[in-house]
């Protein structure tokens, strides 16, 4: 029993908590993009994840499914630096509303302060209610999963960091 517990924390150790926050930078940008581009291609936005690219790229190819997936791509890249900015700023508040606060704080960072960057991106008084909401739950769950995802692997690390010489298994003391 013990053999095995020493063997999953090795396995656990290999991957640092900088590389759990890239990842979880690349995949929630990865994941929340794509759904984003499923409610595009399904009307219930008027904004695809191609929007990263209109204030640099040239072309009406950014308008087709290519560009759809070049802008999810970018968006992951771009979730990374977001993820680590968290990390820098949040990663110690263990709830999940500030994560929330997060994602929606992005929303009016892009709607609002960004948006003039973005030529293809209406104001929000002049957005449909429908692209208003869906990308506010979309901004407020993405943000709840880099916060959540992020802040929980802080409070792992912090935990195991404060445990390590001692033979303490929070899975063991929760099932006594």
């Amino acid at each position: 029993m013990k053999q095995q517990k020493l063997e999953q924390q090795e396995r656990e150790q290999q991957m640092t908590y900088k590389m759990k926050v890239f990842l979880i930078g690349f995949f929630g940008g990865l994941i929340w993009s794509s759904i984003g581009y499923f409610t595009f291609f399904f009307h219930f936005i008027r904004i695809g994840p191609a929007f990263v690219l209109m204030p640099w790229i040239l072309g009406d190819w950014k308008d087709t499914n290519i560009g759809q997936l070049v802008g999810i791509l970018v968006i992951s890249i771009v979730s990374i630096a977001i993820a680590f900015v968290y990390m820098l700023t949040l990663q110690k508040v263990k709830s999940m509303w500030v994560g929330v606060g997060f994602g929606l704080f992005l929303w009016v960072l892009i709607f609002y302060i960004l948006n003039p960057f973005f030529p293809g991106l209406k104001t929000v008084p002049h957005l449909d209610s429908n692209t208003i909401v869906t990308s506010l739950c979309l901004f407020a769950l993405y943000g709840l999963f880099i916060g959540y995802s992020i802040s929980y692997e802080y409070a792992e690390q912090d935990f195991h960091k404060n445990h390590e010489n001692s033979n303490d298994d929070p899975i063991e003391e929760l099932l006594e």
